[in-house]
């Protein structure tokens, strides 16, 4: 009789838990033998007032609003990370879909035979070199490409992870040779004659560049043209036709979505690829927000709306993680806007083995595209280095209405070129203007080189007088930033011996 009283009681305690929540106050319990004093520290109070709401509990057992509260927050906040941890899968699924539309594919080539300009969006792109892209699927098995000499180029998977180097900076040492791409898994036969390298996804993007020889566009375009192959393995006997298509001037979109379409960019890739491509910590973050290979993508009208607060809050992170870093490693010199893309000095973003620096890896993939060791790693004059800048000398954003001056010391440390390149601060590609190429390097016509070799350069909206030749045009009512870019840096970047100047306001 004792226990079935016992049993009514605690089902009425159920009852009343249930209808009134953390309403229902719980008279403190009694002391019994086995009671000992129980830290502070590890108990939760009944209320508790936290960014998210008041959160509220019945001897640590929460309430049905307090449960609302905590799992929204978990959702939201998981969308945020998972906005930027999945960014380096996002960013090349904007270059697929880019490419994809221009049919850039396989054995179809991409080259900007007369320089990348502004109608393109890419993510800092250049007006130095002749690019050369594709999209490549080893969907139906390996995949030669025939590299021509003289050009630094690269493969990275669809999670952007480092595959290869090709060229200069990969085994043919610049001499040019074949390259077999081999699928995730692949047991077959691996012929002899190939620079061998492995792909733990089925999608990857070559990204290459050729140079100008004395200046001139064409040698580079026709090595390109002549040598640059792309076929299956399967038809190495008889190869196919490569195919090129001329980018220069093509209104062309390649930078992944800031709004909720960015989690069904992030989905495309993870249903595309073996699991095993990528950690299962960010696979395991992904799937916490319905975003899970082998299911479909369908949040509901809550998740929905969730998620594009997520995104919308994970944007406005990347941009402050970029815009004002806080990565104190980040700056080049103290109190100089000059930072690097590469924070850590390696491309796999490590702070210390084994420990990924976060805001380092979504800087650079909110900014820029492209993982090779060769451009994180000193090499002295050999590659290329690069520093970024978004504020001026007082630390104010640079605006596309004012007039600014920069100089560069003597003995500009390239062996090969220098320039500057202006991006837009919305798209973080070229900046549009009344100019092709928003840029300027020694390689530009006329430029005017100092006595004793610095140079002076101004950005603005209208050209200084008297100073036509080195002047950048910017737009009024348009944010813009800049990339200093060294072609075969010498060790006086390196020691920091040389130091470029800071943006000085002029009107």
């Amino acid at each position: 009789m004792r226990a079935h009283s016992s049993n009514i009681s605690r089902l009425i305690f159920a009852v009343l838990l249930g209808c009134f929540g953390s309403a229902f106050t719980q008279t403190a319990p009694p002391k019994m033998k086995m009671t000992t004093p129980i830290p502070p520290s590890i108990t939760t109070p009944d209320s508790v007032d936290t960014p998210i709401g008041t959160l509220k509990f019945v001897d640590g057992f929460p309430d049905d609003d307090t449960v609302q509260k905590v799992y929204d927050n978990l959702d939201f906040s998981r969308g945020v990370q998972a906005f930027m941890s999945g960014m380096p899968g996002t960013s090349l699924v904007g270059m697929r879909t880019g490419f994809e539309k221009l049919g850039a594919i396989n054995s179809t080539i991409l080259i900007f035979e007369n320089l990348l300009d502004s109608k393109s969006l890419f993510l800092t792109g250049n007006t130095d070199s002749v690019y050369f892209s594709t999209w490549l699927n080893l969907k139906d098995g390996p995949l030669v490409v025939e590299a021509p000499p003289k050009v630094l180029a690269f493969l990275d998977d669809s999670w952007f992870q480092y595959v290869t180097d090709i060229g200069n900076a990969g085994p043919d040492k610049g001499q040019g040779g074949k390259y077999l791409v081999l699928p995730p898994g692949y047991k077959g036969e691996v012929p002899e004659g190939y620079f061998v390298a492995r792909s733990r996804t089925y999608n990857l993007w070559l990204m290459g560049r050729g140079f100008k020889v004395n200046g001139d566009l064409k040698p580079g375009v026709e090595s390109l043209r002549k040598n640059l192959r792309i076929y299956p393995l399967a038809q190495a006997k008889n190869p196919p036709e490569t195919k090129f298509i001329n980018g220069s001037g093509v209104e062309l979109n390649t930078v992944h979505a800031n709004d909720f379409s960015y989690f069904e960019e992030l989905n495309e890739v993870v249903q595309e690829e073996p699991s095993e491509a990528l950690d299962p910590e960010r696979l395991g973050l992904f799937a916490s927000i319905g975003i899970e290979k082998g299911k479909p993508f369908e949040p509901d009208a809550r998740m929905k709306k969730i998620l594009t607060e997520a995104a919308a809050v994970g944007n406005a992170t990347s941009r402050a993680i970029l815009f004002r870093t806080r990565m104190k490693e980040a700056s080049y010199y103290p109190g100089s806007a000059w930072i690097t893309t590469f924070v850590g000095g390696n491309y796999e973003f490590l702070s210390q083995p084994g420990v990924r620096n976060l805001d380092a890896r979504t800087l650079f993939h909110y900014y820029a595209t492209g993982i090779t060791p060769a451009m994180a790693m000193k090499m002295v004059g050999i590659g290329s280095q690069y520093a970024a800048a978004f504020v001026d000398a007082e630390g104010k954003p640079l605006d596309g209405s004012k007039t600014y001056k920069i100089h560069l010391p003597p003995n500009i440390p390239a062996k090969d070129f220098w320039s500057f390149v202006v991006y837009d601060n919305q798209t973080r590609s070229m900046l549009q203007t009344d100019e092709q190429f928003p840029s300027i390097g020694s390689q530009t016509k006329g430029i005017v080189v100092n006595p004793d070799s610095s140079v002076d350069v101004w950005f603005g909206p209208t050209a200084p007088q008297g100073h036509e030749a080195n002047w950048v045009q910017t737009v009024p009512g348009k944010g813009w930033n800049v990339l200093l870019r060294l072609y075969g840096p010498l060790q006086p970047w390196f020691d920091k011996t040389w130091k470029p100047g800071e943006f000085e306001l002029v009107n």
